[in-house]
């Protein structure tokens, strides 16, 4: 059974691939574009746009590789969005590497639950739902979200809820399709709006 861990990984898609492991002195010193949206240390102030400081190194790898894949194929093949293909266009394996890794160095600041949806997001992230046949998302991202680097899943922990919001809701409507054999979306379809808002507002404080 697909589980729902697979569902919530957020700057979300997944892959097993290693990449070649980066310099982050290197990719601080090429960072600066990057903060305007991710802030100097990848722990973004803009509600939309994804924290990626302490995240995996690989994962961080292969969304740029697919940001840059779809900026070369129009959008056809790889992770499609707007900015991040004008961003990823230009840059180098070794760039990608180095500011992966950079990023990767950087200590995710833990956000917040609101106190309302703690009972039914602990419950949705701890045991998921059987009649649905959703699984948990702790079998995946461990109890604290921080998911496994090696097998591909991202920390999902500390993420602002509308971002969360906005990549489940992608998933479900199959806009964003650079998930493993399709898994994220295949989950995605099963959730309701308002389990999206649960489980991506308690994820925020999740640690």
């Amino acid at each position: 059974m697909k589980k729902i861990g697979l569902l919530v990984c957020l700057a979300l898609g997944m892959s097993t691939a290693v990449f070649a492991k980066g310099d982050a002195e290197a990719g601080k010193a090429i960072s600066l574009t990057c903060s305007a949206c991710h802030g100097s240390d990848g722990n973004s102030a803009i509600s939309m746009n994804p924290k990626i400081a302490g995240q995996h190194e690989n994962y961080l790898a292969k969304q740029l590789i697919e940001f840059r894949l779809a900026s070369r194929t129009g959008g056809k093949e790889g992770r499609n969005n707007a900015v991040m293909n004008g961003m990823s266009a230009a840059l180098s394996d070794e760039d990608i590497a180095n500011l992966s890794a950079y990023f990767a160095s950087q200590d995710l600041k833990p956000g917040t639950t609101p106190e309302d949806v703690i009972e039914a997001g602990q419950a949705l992230y701890r045991g998921g739902d059987a009649e649905k046949g959703i699984t948990s998302c702790i079998s995946c991202h461990g109890p604290d979200g921080k998911g496994m680097g090696l097998a591909g899943f991202p920390v999902i922990s500390g993420q602002h809820a509308d971002y969360t919001i906005s990549q489940l809701k992608m998933f479900r409507d199959g806009s964003r399709a650079n998930d493993l054999n399709g898994m994220m979306r295949d989950i995605a379809q099963k959730l309701n709006d308002e389990e999206i808002e649960i489980l991506a507002k308690y994820l925020g404080g999740l640690h």
